[in-house]
């Protein structure tokens, strides 16, 4: 059943908002609680390297890999259903991840976690579509919703460290339950129901199509990120492209498909996707430097320097939250230029870093970074859901977050190469001699390397590390400045005339 909205958004839609927050900030919080969790976790389960790899990971993956089927199947089922289903199994498989009793069962976990987060992301977006048709406060509530994943994120060490404090690791999986309590019992009088009318059959062989191409993709990203370039990681690349096609052709002769091309036939949807895809790819890269040059520079404690994250966190509210009132009286592309012009200077910031004592510099370059991504993530996705008609919103919503995982993770893979190839020329090559092989390979493998080993080391040996992890850091921070100044000039040339439609 279609639930039709008034043209202005009432008290009710306002309340229903407040309750979609929650699972939005809910999937933010378990992107980053785990890396305060799993010292802890891995002492008591103790999983392999491989393992406690995994245990990261499968969680991403699996959403990334699910978010194009479960877009589309909340448009057909009905996206209000889709997301109790999905938190209800949230909940459930959060207790199984949280009595976890062997690294497998806590990756099996994790994978089942990453299904279920994937029918949240998408019907929550396309929920708000429907809810909020007046193009303004619609822009307004999707800045909310970017806003509510990201302070998640940011919270997550927070969480992770409070709850750490008082119980055992199982307790951050159990964080979900109250969510997912109030979620339920809400959602049936704050949410409205929506099903696109003669959807058609759901197709199982585009679903195994989608999961071929993304999967896969999104491995070899992390795993080039990782290992650099090997054979199995562009065997998988490969693989990911190949199926990627596939699917493209298939989705092109269906009567019904799991992804409707004609979404790709307007301008302002592939514009604001390109935006989406190039912000994500510098931010995504950055965020990871960041945090490492809090805790394995400047040695701060994950709670320290999770802390330390909520500046950037507020600069972000505050850009997604008063760009959609910005382009009430100017063009949403010089809006977004604008905003990531000013975050270039954050990277300049960055880019200007020459020691271990700049915590307030990378603060305050990180935050206007965060500003210029507060601008995309609201208005670009706004447009992306807006270009699109309502029975495909659902759809639309998924590729908006797939593209957005596609750019963490390339920019992960482009910029911590390139971070860790100018750390291997800056210390390799200027190591004492009389160092062991064994010590010479963890070096080689990165700061994290270097850091677990720092009690064998020489203290000048860590000190230059350290340096030359801060040269990488540089360096990224001006690559990824030019992209983002670059992108505003294409934002005010590919938004110029984009505005979003009244649902």
């Amino acid at each position: 059943m279609k639930t039709i909205a008034s043209p202005r958004a009432r008290l009710q839609e306002w309340i229903g908002l407040a309750v979609l927050a929650l699972p939005t900030a809910l999937l933010g919080l378990d992107v980053t609680l785990l890396y305060l969790v799993l010292p802890a976790l891995a002492a008591d389960l103790q999983p392999t390297n491989t393992q406690a790899l995994w245990i990261m990971d499968a969680y991403g993956f699996l959403i990334a890999g699910f978010l194009i089927t479960m877009g589309t199947l909340g448009d057909r089922i009905g996206r209000r259903r889709l997301l109790m289903i999905g938190a209800t199994a949230f909940g459930i498989v959060s207790v199984l991840a949280a009595y976890a009793t062997s690294p497998g069962m806590l990756i099996a976990a994790r994978a089942l976690l990453g299904i279920a987060g994937a029918t949240l992301m998408p019907s929550t977006l396309a929920l708000i579509t429907n809810m909020f048709v007046d193009a303004q406060q619609r822009a307004l509530a999707i800045g909310v919703w970017a806003t509510a994943f990201s302070s998640g994120m940011v919270a997550g060490p927070l969480v992770g460290g409070a709850l750490l404090a008082q119980f055992w690791w199982g307790a951050a999986f159990l964080v979900a339950l109250p969510v997912v309590g109030i979620l339920l019992l809400a959602a049936p009088f704050c949410l409205p129901e929506f099903k696109a009318p003669h959807s058609g059959r759901f197709d199982l062989g585009s679903v195994a199509l989608s999961l071929a191409a993304i999967l896969p993709t999104i491995y070899a990203l992390k795993h080039l990120a990782d290992q650099g370039v090997t054979f199995g990681g562009v065997v998988a690349l490969l693989a990911g492209v190949t199926f990627g096609f596939r699917f493209v052709r298939r989705q092109h002769r269906l009567t019904t498909p799991l992804l409707d091309m004609r979404l790709f036939h307007s301008p302002a949807f592939n514009a604001a996707l390109g935006i989406l895809l190039i912000g994500l790819i510098s931010v995504g890269g950055i965020m990871l430097l960041v945090t490492q040059y809090l805790q394995l520079v400047a040695g701060l404690p994950p709670l320290a320097a999770g802390m330390w994250m909520a500046p950037p966190a507020l600069a972000m509210f505050v850009a997604a939250i008063t760009a959609p009132l910005l382009v009430r009286r100017f063009p949403p592309g010089l809006v977004v230029a604008g905003t990531l012009t000013v975050s270039t200077l954050g990277y300049l910031l960055l880019a200007s870093v020459d020691g271990p004592t700049e915590v307030m510099t990378v603060v305050a370059g990180f935050s206007l970074v965060y500003l210029g991504l507060g601008a995309i993530a609201a208005l670009g996705t706004d447009l992306v859901v807006g270009s699109a008609p309502a029975e495909m919103a659902g759809a639309a919503s998924a590729m908006s977050e797939t593209v957005q995982e596609l750019g963490v993770a390339l920019g992960v893979a482009i910029l911590g190469s390139l971070t860790t190839l100018v750390y291997r020329l800056q210390l390799i090559p200027h190591l004492p001699s009389g160092l062991s092989p064994d010590l010479i390979l963890k070096l080689e493998d990165g700061l994290w390397g270097a850091s677990s080993i720092a009690s064998r080391l020489p203290p000048e040996v860590l000190i230059q590390a350290r340096q030359a992890f801060i040269a990488g850091m540089n360096l990224s921070a001006i690559v990824a400045g030019a992209g983002i100044l670059t992108l505003a000039l294409l934002s005010a040339l590919w938004l110029r005339d984009s505005r979003p439609q009244q649902c």
